[in-house]
Parts: structure tokens; sequence; C-alpha cells
């Protein structure tokens, strides 16, 4: 059975850098706060000047460009994403457009944090049915747009940017994706979520617009539930591909929290140097983070050629899942 091969990464994000120091002078935290409870140091922001299009076209531009295929001749565009340029027309189809991909399928798939994870496993289950399909995935967001500052507890935590990749089939068996699994719990969806937005409090409806409108999270309960899913789906994904842990190159996981990440990788016993770590100069861009790191991981050597490449993530929902790749 022919497998789903990525092709080719790219990443963008804004420009403006936001270090913990500029918040310091816009509310009640400090430098040392931040760095030693998430890793961050800075995060790249548009905030309302830079809409989602403006960094996700040129990545997606640079994923093409590495993959050696032109838009035209994709068949399929998965966004991942919440903070597309609109309400509708979805993520996918602005992409469609701006790009020139005038024959691709486009949409989104609304998974938080996880949407890019969710996007490679739709692409592999596509890919394995019709192997000539050449499928763009992408992740990012405007998350600044959602943020409350007066809540210095999600405040610090995220930043703008996103993600692509290019992938098709292949029959070799020394490449490809090995396993790539998704789940969810909605039970625990209070423990991070956005009140507004949907026909539940539709705009006019709101208590606090501005709050309403941004990130509400429970942290030290979600620290748990997604250090043991995070692990769990790991676990699944090895299991499924009968590779050992030992086994693993690098891992390219969700830049949620250091913390996360060092917990994870303890688990399965994976030396933090085999640990891709871009949080401290991004911050949390939800599903942006993992196509942005691992292009940067690609575009930096990190990554070659028959590397065993694990990609975990957790998001909003609550979702979870990992993808399992040979390069």
């Amino acid at each position: 059975m022919a497998r789903a091969v990525i092709l080719g990464t790219g990443s963008g994000a804004p420009a403006r850098v936001v270090t913990n120091r500029d918040l310091e002078a816009r509310m009640d935290t400090s430098d040392a706060w931040i760095t030693q409870r998430t890793g961050i140091r800075e995060r790249r922001m548009g905030g309302d000047a830079v809409k989602w299009s403006d960094f996700m076209v040129p990545a997606c531009r640079a994923a093409l460009d590495a993959a050696g295929v032109a838009a035209e001749d994709l068949d399929m565009i998965v966004a991942g994403t919440l903070t597309s340029d609109k309400r509708m027309p979805s993520g996918g189809c602005t992409l469609q457009t701006l790009l020139g991909a005038r024959k691709a399928v486009g949409f989104d798939l609304a998974a938080a944090c996880s949407g890019f994870i969710y996007g490679l496993t739709v692409a592999d289950r596509f890919i394995r049915l019709e192997p000539r399909l050449k499928v763009l995935v992408v992740g990012g967001e405007v998350i600044s747009q959602r943020i409350d500052w007066d809540d210095r507890t999600t405040a610090v935590l995220f930043g703008d940017g996103g993600g692509a990749a290019v992938l098709t089939g292949t029959d070799d068996p020394d490449r490809g994706i090995l396993a790539s699994r998704i789940h969810s719990d909605g039970d625990l969806w209070d423990l991070l979520y956005i009140p507004a937005g949907g026909s539940e409090m539709p705009p006019g409806r709101e208590q606090d617009p501005r709050r309403d409108h941004a990130i509400h999270m429970r942290g030290n309960e979600l620290f748990r539930v997604a250090v043991r899913s995070m692990a769990d789906v790991c676990a699944e994904v090895l299991d499924e591909a009968g590779v050992d842990p030992s086994d693993v190159d690098i891992v390219v996981p969700h830049q949620a929290n250091l913390r996360i990440l060092q917990a994870v990788a303890q688990r399965f016993s994976i030396p933090e140097d085999r640990v891709f770590v871009n949080i401290d100069r991004y911050g949390n861009t939800s599903a942006g983070t993992i196509p942005l790191a691992l292009d940067e991981a690609v575009r930096a050597g990190r990554v070659s050629r028959g590397d065993v490449v694990l990609m975990p993530v957790f998001g909003g929902g609550l979702t979870w899942g990992a993808t399992l790749v040979r390069w």
C-alpha cells in the first residue's frame, strides 16, 4: 500500500517581535516568571495589522518550492486554523485563490492546536486511497487577536505564525508516514476554549466582547491532561509502526510549554537533544507550532533522509494526536 510522503515544508510569521520585557511593561509579570514556567522568551505578533494569509501564503509557496510542485498541480488544501482571514470563505479556499491552485479542493479543520496533525492524518488517508494526489497541509494562527491582555496566565503564552507541508504518495517502503492517530474528548472542552463566535454566543450577545472572544484556560488541569494524552498517543503510533522510542531520531512536538515537552520526552527516555524546541522564539502559535518547527528543523539540517520523526500535539476541544514519519 502506498504511503504519504512529505515532499517539502515552509513556514512564516509576522515580523514584529514581542519579548518578555515588552510584556513586563504591559502587565503584572516578569521575564524570569515567564521563562521559568513556559520556556518562552519572545514571540511574533501581527495583531490587528496582520491577517492570516499575510504569512501563510509565503509559507505555502516556500513548501511548494521545496517540494518542486506547482500550485496549479495541487489536488487538495487542508487548513488547520481557527483564525483564517474571514469567517467565510474557509482558509483553505482563501489559499486556493491566492496561490492559484485552481483544481484543488480547499477546506478547514477546526481542531485548535491539533489542526496540522489532524490535517496530516486526513491527507494520509486520502493519499493511501489515491496515491497520485498532491495535498497541501497547513497549520497557522493569528492568535494574538484572541488574547485577553488582563489575563497574564494566557497572554504570555501565545504568538502568531504557521507552516505548511506538501504531500503525495510513494511506494518506497523506507519513506513516508508510518502511523498517524488523532483523538478528542469533548467532555473536557472547558479546560481550553473561546466562548464567543459560535451560535451559542454570536456577535452582539457578548457580555464582555474583549474577554468573550479571548482564550480561556485552566492551566494546571490542562497540563496534566496534555502530558498524559500526548504520551499515550506517542506510544500508540510507535507501537503501530513497530518503532522503538530509541529509534526516533527527532521529536518535533507542539510547542505549548517547555515543561510539557520535557515530560513527554522523559516518558520515553528520549534525550533532550533529540527534541526540537523553538518555543523560546515563537511561543505557542497553536496549529502553527508543529509545521513551523518542522520547517525550521528541516532547513537547519536536523532532519535527513531516513530519519524517524515523531510529531505529537495537544489542543483545545480537547484534541490530541501524533504522526510518525520516516523522512
